[in-house]
């Protein structure tokens, strides 16, 4: 990852319904989410989530499936694990530590 796009996530990420909702996509998994069910858990409109979702989806955190008449979000595990990787990688003074040391989240469930 680069500077921008790290700066970018975190941005997204800077924002209290924003980080509730990518970490409510995170707990949901590689099978996401539908819009309605994240208002529903969150307490957020459907008109403020839908522009926090916005802001997700353009960061490349979070992305959005057609399902029916269903929009399905879910987290961008990849983007996540790169975001982790960028702010860890000269921890420890470049040894390797249990940070930098990351498994590859859901990687074999999607």
């Amino acid at each position: 990852m680069d500077t921008i796009n790290a700066v970018r996530a975190l941005g997204a990420l800077a924002h209290e319904s924003r980080l509730a909702i990518f970490r409510q996509l995170v707990v949901a998994g590689p099978n996401g989410m539908a819009a309605g069910e994240i208002s529903q858990r969150l307490g957020v409109s459907p008109s403020g989530l839908s522009f926090h979702l916005k802001d997700l989806t353009h960061a490349e955190l979070v992305s959005p499936r057609q399902n029916g008449r269903f929009v399905i979000y879910t987290a961008n595990f990849d983007a996540m694990t790169s975001l982790i990787g960028f702010l860890t990688e000269n921890c420890c003074a470049g040894a390797p530590c249990p940070a930098s040391d990351l498994p590859n989240c859901c990687a074999n469930e999607a």
